[in-house]
């Protein structure tokens, strides 16, 4: 597959004709080609043949894949021993915190999934073409805490800084441009990336390193074709690591079955009401915009049910199956977390309490078995498992649907990873292993063996599960291993924990605090796991918002984070959880205003795999924050925590200190809640009003977009246009068709409507004043916005220098 859209020499580059390149672009672009993207190319074309000039031995690429993002960088450029990698704002008069954000994720992502970049000076750079001159930090730049700023003018003299400081060997494009790509992306990122169509192939790894995802699709897929011409009943357990991908492989199966028979009416199903709420929030938001992106209108509600049909609570399906005795519509069911499905005790209860059912008798594998064995012909269940992974009482682990096969449904055929016969964290009992081996076939591409969330250590989930056994050498010894891939520190202050978060994160990377439900006495360092959070928020939104993981304020429990991650995390210990004088795990729960010990075993495992859930939820690092104790609190006293911090320690992990953490990140520009910046400027407000057009020549060309708000920008440009003559008449026809209007700068009224006899001076939506044209009068439209939920500016600027280089 060809990475770039066009790709070439910059001395061939360079000599070669602008309509040519442009042609080539056009030709690898798999959209409609709109106008605008056209003049932006040509734009870029033109800025970097007069700037790239003095380069003449690199490589330059236009619209480079970044597959794990969905999306292309704008250029790419190859000088001696640098990759730069640049984001063209054509028009912009500032530097966007957002387009420095973007042009830096394009780098980390090259950085750590591209082969032929690990290893290689990778420089982001922000072309903000009208911006002023700005005064680079080259440090800061280097260590991918912020980009490089320039403008269309002085791009080639920041080149030129930076390659007169080559000390490596040159790189060879062709051997970089083909090297190994391995994304290994977030399963928000995954889920949205399937949705849009993308396969699995595309944003999974292929490496030797890892069991690849297509595999697992490919046995799936074979069970499922299998089942169907045979009409048989099928059930797959598909088994991995913390992070190995369960879900991805589910999301997968799912969205390549729906796409391949809609009458089979694949489902993904979770019992994980934050996955479910994440994923569904995310789908939909990156659909709303991918669709205003496209000049589609769509509403976010349209986009919802779209998204809650594919993604569905595991709970409201058999709710719905109960009610009716007939077969599901659906013949291809995903369970995610199945070993989170209830026991027949806790099922009881609840549909005894909760429904008003008296005799329900089935655990809940049980009864989601029976409810798809109503087919009279063919169906598959897909069970995604994780091991040692149950956190919460009267969840049933894999052995209840063993059991329930076992039972009542030993007609079925069953297809299990190889692991699951071997390894007591899935089966405890030798009879059930013994039972399965015997009546299912076991298939090894349904174990995914390594953790591609720490895409930066694949041990991470075996140095958890040694830390949790107290197995000290071989958690040393992994850890050791691990260490200088994936950070893991440690400290007794809140502050310097947040210090370190803030301090890793590149980009849009995301951080944001956990810790165990059970942490009841955390609240005197102002953690309170009781507070409820929006876990699509959380996940979601952006750093200026106080609900996001961001700011550090608002803590996630196993229940918020389970089966989803973050890059960084910081991990607040609580005392439910600690190594003893015995150097033995204590395990107790707040009631009241004391803490009781626990003493069931079943309850004691539910808070270890707490504990390995927290400890796993991190792609990149994470920071341990283990508290001082108190000589006052008796809830509080320093021998629930020294000991935990000493064994933490003792492992070797490094201990955070005011001393060794120190600050490096650049702060950003804060951005102001734009009800609360209205608020404040309600008062300085400027009252646009209308000038004939004989004084807007008295306008500078150069409008200052971030100096004005959006409606006076647009009228001031707008002016400025018809003055110089600079709007066609094939142009100014489209102005007034309200599809053009929407699809070019996401406005619901046409830009221009031709005064008529009839009208007055002024009319709704419409700027009092009508302006000359040709010789034709108009109104302009005066409804734009500018805000989080629907921001105009970008496609009005957009849109604006595209009729500019067109006069060039």
């Amino acid at each position: 597959m060809k990475r770039a859209y066009y790709s070439n020499t910059i001395s061939a580059f360079i000599k070669e004709d602008p309509s040519k390149i442009l042609g080539e672009l056009s030709l690898n672009h798999t959209h409609a080609l709109e106008e605008l993207q056209r003049n932006a190319w040509l734009g870029e074309i033109s800025i970097l043949k007069d700037q790239l000039k003095d380069f003449p031995d690199g490589q330059v690429y236009f619209e480079f894949a970044i597959p794990r993002m969905g999306k292309r960088v704008d250029n790419i450029v190859i000088i001696n021993d640098t990759v730069f990698i640049l984001e063209f704002k054509v028009g912009d008069y500032e530097y966007g915190n957002h387009a420095i954000e973007q042009v830096i994720d394009y780098t980390l992502d090259l950085k750590n999934f591209h082969e032929g970049s690990h290893y290689k000076k990778l420089i982001p750079v922000l072309i903000s073409t009208n911006a002023p001159d700005f005064e680079n930090d080259q440090e800061q730049i280097d260590n991918l805490y912020t980009a490089a700023r320039v403008n269309k003018n002085n791009l080639g003299d920041y080149l030129n800084e930076v390659v007169e400081n080559s000390k490596e060997d040159r790189i060879d494009p062709i051997e970089w441009e083909t090297s190994i790509y391995k994304p290994t992306p977030t399963i928000v990122e995954a889920a949205q990336a399937l949705y849009k169509g993308h396969n699995v192939q595309e944003i999974s790894r292929s490496d030797s390193g890892a069991i690849n995802l297509s595999r697992t699709a490919s046995c799936l897929n074979n069970v499922v074709e299998n089942s169907k011409k045979y009409n048989k009943k099928s059930i797959c357990f598909v088994t991995g690591v913390p992070g190995a991908g369960k879900t991805l492989a589910g999301l997968n199966i799912a969205n390549e079955r729906m796409k391949s028979d809609e009458d089979e009416h694949a489902v993904f199903l979770s019992g994980n009401g934050p996955l479910v709420d994440v994923l569904r929030e995310a789908l939909t938001r990156d659909e709303v915009k991918t669709s205003k992106e496209n000049g589609i209108p769509l509403t976010k509600k349209q986009a919802a049910i779209k998204a809650n049909s594919f993604i569905q609570n595991i709970h409201h399906f058999r709710d719905d199956n109960l009610i009716s005795l007939k077969a599901p519509v659906e013949k291809v069911v995903v369970f995610d977390e199945a070993q989170r499905a209830w026991t027949r005790e806790k099922a009881s209860s609840f549909m005894k309490v909760k429904k008003g059912v008296e005799d329900f008798n089935m655990s809940e594998p049980e009864f989601l078995i029976d409810v798809m064995d109503r087919h009279e012909d063919w169906c598959v269940i897909i069970c995604l498992i994780g091991g040692g992974q149950e956190i919460n009482t009267g969840e049933a682990g894999l052995e209840e649907w063993i059991v329930a096969l076992k039972d009542h449904y030993a007609d079925w055929d069953i297809y299990y990873s190889d692991l699951i016969g071997e390894n007591k964290n899935y089966i405890k009992t030798s009879e059930l292993r013994t039972w399965i081996k015997d009546n299912g076939e076991s298939e090894k591409d349904l174990h995914l063996s390594v953790s591609v969330r720490s895409f930066r250590s694949e041990q991470l989930s075996n140095f958890v599960q040694e830390l949790l056994e107290l197995n000290i050498d071989s958690t040393k010894r992994l850890y050791q291993e691990i260490k200088d891939d994936y950070p893991i520190v440690l400290t007794r202050d809140l502050e310097i924990a947040k210090t370190w978060l803030r301090n890793k994160a590149k980009g849009t990377e995301r951080i944001g605090m956990v810790s165990s439900s059970g942490a009841r006495r955390l609240r005197p360092h102002s953690i309170d796991v009781k507070n409820e959070i929006s876990p699509a928020e959380w996940f979601l939104n952006d750093e200026n918002d106080i609900r996001s993981s961001y700011f550090l304020e608002v803590i996630a429990t196993e229940f918020d984070i389970q089966g989803l991650e973050i890059d960084w995390v910081g991990l607040a210990w609580g005392a439910n959880f600690y190594i003893n004088a015995e150097n033995d795990w204590s395990h107790q729960r707040f009631s009241g205003t004391k803490w009781q010990n626990i003493n069931q075993e079943i309850t004691k495992q539910y808070l270890i795999n707490t504990y390995r859930v927290l400890l796993t939820r991190a792609r990149q690092g994470m920071v341990l924050f283990i508290p001082e104790g108190s000589d006052i609190d008796h809830t509080r006293p320093k021998e629930f925590y020294d000991e935990t911090y000493a064994y933490l320690k003792n492992i070797g992990i490094k201990e955070l200190t005011k001393d060794n953490c120190i600050v490096k990140k650049p702060k950003k520009t804060l951005v102001l809640n734009h009800k609360k910046a209205n608020s404040i400027n309600k008062r300085s407000r400027v009252k646009v009003v209308h000038k004939e057009i004989s004084e807007s020549k008295k306008i500078n060309s150069d409008v200052r977009p971030a100096k004005m708000k959006i409606g006076k920008f647009v009228k001031t440009s707008m002016l400025d246009l018809i003055s110089k003559d600079l709007i066609d008449e094939s142009e100014i026809r489209r102005l007034q068709n309200a599809e053009y209007s929407k699809r070019t700068f996401d406005i619901q009224f046409p830009l221009l409507r031709k005064k008529l006899v009839t009208d007055p001076d002024n009319i709704l939506r419409y700027w009092k004043g009508a302006v000359s044209i040709k010789g034709q009068e108009y109104f302009i439209c005066s409804e734009w916005y500018e805000n989080s939920q629907n921001n105009d500016r970008p496609y009005f600027l957009k849109w604006l220098c595209g009729i500019k280089n067109q006069k060039l």
